[in-house]
């Protein structure tokens, strides 16, 4: 008799399947780096989030199964919560410390799964990477894990916060170097998420650069101005 546990994990690579014909028909998909996803053991991608697709093209690009952290509202409807809980997604308080998914996502990661995060906590307003949350750095230093930074780029322009529905174009995934949990060890919240932020930003100016597109400016004014519209 199949396990629940390998039934699960048939569905989830069928689920992906499924994911990766539905963007090879809809957009022009490339995906760079996968070699620094570790071959074994946990780890950590730590991702910018520019639309509702965002999880689908990291987990079409990855190597390897990933447990997803997602808003808890998104689990409220039975069905597409059912859905997505089914592709390993694990709902998660934003408005509350959420000790209990905490110690369920370190277990996953201590026991050698990957965990896919998307620490800006919404999607972008304009395209530009905001300055992602300092929560996730726990999770980092008491997993032991590598982090691994993924730039998405294009997702936006195809499916943009204030529009409906999604339309074709072009897709860049990139998956960066790994910070290694000895240094991610050293690092305060703050530094973490710095250090991760200004990365994903660098890979965004030159994978922009690289396509022919206009890079997004950074300045303390325009960050201003968007953290008061989130707010």
């Amino acid at each position: 008799m199949i396990s629940r546990e390998k039934l699960g994990m048939t569905w989830y690579w069928v689920a992906r399947f499924l994911c990766q014909m539905f963007t090879l028909m809809c957009f022009r998909y490339r995906v760079y780096g996968r070699r620094n996803i570790p071959s074994k053991g946990g780890f950590i991608l730590v991702a910018n989030h520019q639309s509702f697709l965002d999880p689908i093209f990291c987990g079409i690009g990855a190597t390897r199964p990933l447990t997803y952290m997602a808003r808890d509202s998104l689990f409220t409807s039975p069905i597409f919560g059912g859905m997505i809980r089914s592709v390993r997604a694990i709902p998660l308080s934003r408005d509350k410390a959420d000790i209990s998914t905490m110690k369920l996502v370190i277990a996953r990661l201590k026991a050698g799964e990957g965990v896919c995060l998307y620490p800006e906590g919404t999607r972008t307003y304009d395209g530009r990477i905001t300055a992602f949350k300092a929560g996730f750095g726990l999770l980092c230093r008491r997993s032991k894990a590598p982090v691994v930074p993924v730039l998405i780029d294009g997702s936006y322009e195809c499916w943009p916060r204030q529009k409906k529905l999604f339309s074709s174009g072009s897709i860049l995934v990139r998956f960066g170097t790994p910070l290694a949990p000895e240094q991610a060890r050293t690092m305060s919240n703050e530094d973490l998420a710095d250090w991760v932020t200004g990365t994903l930003r660098r890979m965004q100016h030159e994978a922009r650069l690289q396509q022919g597109k206009q890079p997004y400016i950074y300045t303390e004014e325009a960050e201003s101005a968007e953290s008061s519209a989130v707010e």
